[in-house]
């Protein structure tokens, strides 16, 4: 490719995290150790993005699934959330990224929803990039409460389409992902912001999320940009 040649960018991109158990198990250490190693990761690769011109970032932390998982396992995964949060409004400020997040954050134990909620309220004004976080998330919820909104704001069926529903989806306005990547090697979206993904592009990459590095960024934005232009 002439290196003169502008790549065609993502707007929006869609991030499925996959692989800290696989990592963990690799190097004989725990499941928050994995963990550990991927929140790292969630706080490195949006900056990565976001320096190439990438304008929105949504991430998938952990969804509704999780709270069948070990209780001791849980509660060291909120416990890290928090921390990992806490430490990372610091930084997002500092380099000038909006943070929202989408899923029931109001069912986070503790104080995990208020410091969502300040999270957002601090980095509102920010305008270096979006990032979007997926905690306690699922797609199908996320598609039943904005059903559910409708209905208690009295929305006719006459009214009811497909901008309505997105008006009314956790975070709409951010619209639809122009690419999709998945980790790990897997293709299983896992629910994964399904309304969102409708015109996606999909890259799945063959390494463990905590082992993303920064010249992966210059990897997938070159492979859209060669779907793109065969398209």
């Amino acid at each position: 490719m002439n290196k003169n040649t502008k790549l065609i960018l993502p707007k929006h991109i869609g991030i499925l995290v996959e692989g800290s158990d696989k990592w963990a198990k690799e190097r004989n250490l725990s499941l928050i150790d994995g963990c550990s190693a991927s929140y790292v990761k969630i706080k490195m690769v949006p900056a990565w993005f976001f320096s190439k011109g990438i304008k929105i970032v949504t991430m998938f932390v952990f969804g509704g699934k999780i709270w069948n998982s070990n209780r001791d396992d849980v509660n060291k995964l909120m416990k890290l959330t928090r921390q990992i949060l806490d430490i990372g409004v610091e930084k997002f400020n500092k380099e000038g990224y909006k943070v929202v997040f989408s899923g029931r954050i109001n069912e986070l134990p503790g104080d995990l929803p208020e410091l969502c909620f300040d999270i957002v309220n601090k980095t509102k004004n920010n305008q270096n990039g979006t990032l979007n976080i997926c905690l306690n998330y699922d797609s199908k919820i996320e598609i039943l409460d904005a059903v559910r909104k409708m209905f208690k704001n009295n929305i006719s069926f006459e009214q009811i389409h497909e901008g309505m529903l997105n008006k009314y989806l956790y975070h709409g306005e951010l619209g639809n992902f122009d690419l999709l990547i998945q980790t790990a090697g897997k293709s299983n979206i896992e629910g994964f912001n399904l309304w969102q993904m409708d015109s996606a592009e999909l890259i799945f990459l063959n390494k463990l999320w905590p082992d993303f590095e920064k010249q992966d960024v210059d990897v997938v934005l070159s492979e859209y940009d060669k779907i793109k232009k065969i398209i």
